[in-house]
């Protein structure tokens, strides 16, 4: 009997876990993911459970979410897990968690850029007060890691000839602007965590990540990956309302994951940016991917400006990405390609 394929997300944790990591560091570990039916920290949770599943490692993982309902729509049977606990607060008044902990890894934040400028107060409590809470829960309970996902969004405005952003770099914006809660807040989010790791010892990582897709991501997440994803699935023409020549580096869930874990059991360093090198790529290229990753459905790119349809030679200023070599300097590669990952967040939402 041929065996059912193996869904989208178990495969890639898989492909996580197959890393020659030091994953021993964690077992018996009990672990707190915030915001754990994000895109990102899921995969996190996901990876820390599979190591009970394939290693026994004993690991205790603690799940904190607002929304109780669409996290158990989202994570399925893994609420039932005995190795798994449900959390329903806000992170932004959480007070305490029961019993020991050993790591915390910090996700819960408003990713999406429309709730940064209808919900900026939330989205910046998230990042200024859940650090505090979570840091100041880390130093009563002697935790020992900590790990904080933050976001290229820390770096501002930057030079027209800077390609790739080093750890290093940081430009403005303009602090009054609703949008600047989210990197005001991730900002603030960084200083708090290596305050923190300062005076109270704390092994204190940061991960920025870049411009990431893949399962998990929601269709009316508002980022252009996602758009682009719900034109597929629904079997429509995609449209770009610029002409898409900006470039960025985008990364395929599982391996920013991966790359989180090798920073968090392997750096040495406070930060580490996580990008693909090989993804650099501009919008309107994506969005031609996109369109080809389901060639029978006979999709198009349409240009809402007729003069943004013609081919031009890129606009370098806009070529802005990630540098992530000091990443790569401990080993990390990214595994999974541009089509390879496409075809997979197309999967899963087909699966579902």
């Amino acid at each position: 009997m041929m065996r059912a394929p193996v869904p989208v997300i178990a495969q890639d944790v898989q492909e996580i876990l197959a890393r020659d990591l030091p994953w021993h560091e964690l077992d018996g570990a009990t672990v707190l993911v915030t915001g754990a039916n994000g895109m990102l920290p899921s995969y996190a949770l996901h990876t820390l459970l599979g190591l009970n599943d394939t290693r026994d490692a004993g690991l205790h993982v603690i799940g904190l979410v607002r929304d109780e309902a669409k996290a158990r729509r989202i994570l399925g049977s893994t609420v039932d897990r005995p190795d798994f606990q449900l959390l329903a607060t806000d992170v932004s008044r959480l007070a305490d968690v029961d019993g020991p902990l050993d790591m915390v890894i910090h996700g819960a934040s408003a990713a999406r850029p429309t709730l940064h400028a209808s919900d900026p107060v939330s989205t910046i409590k998230a990042n200024t007060l859940g650090s505090f809470n979570l840091l100041d829960l880390a130093v009563a309970k002697r935790t020992r890691r900590f790990v904080l996902m933050s976001s290229s969004e820390v770096y501002g405005a930057q030079p027209d000839d800077v390609r790739l952003i080093p750890e290093h770099s940081y430009g403005g914006f303009d602090i009054l602007l609703p949008r600047a809660s989210y990197s005001e807040g991730k900002r603030a989010a960084e200083t708090i965590a290596s305050v923190y790791a300062a005076q109270h010892g704390i092994d204190a990582r940061i991960v920025r990540f870049g411009h990431v897709y893949g399962p998990g991501m929601a269709l009316d997440d508002g980022r252009v990956q996602a758009d682009f994803a719900a034109n597929v699935v629904r079997g429509e023409n995609i449209v770009l309302n610029s002409d898409g020549r900006a470039m960025r580096t985008y990364t395929y869930v599982a391996d920013a994951v991966a790359g989180m874990f090798v920073a968090t059991l392997v750096g040495t360093e406070r930060a580490y940016n996580v990008a693909d090198p090989d993804g650099m790529v501009s919008i309107r290229d994506l969005a031609q991917h996109f369109a080809q990753a389901r060639p029978e459905k006979h999709l198009e790119r349409v240009f809402t400006h007729a003069e943004h349809a013609e081919e031009r030679s890129y606009n370098t200023s806009k070529f802005l990405g990630l540098d992530s070599s000091r990443l790569e300097a401990l080993g990390w590669r990214p595994s999974v390609d541009l089509d390879t990952g496409i075809d997979r967040m197309l999967r899963s939402f087909e699966e579902a």
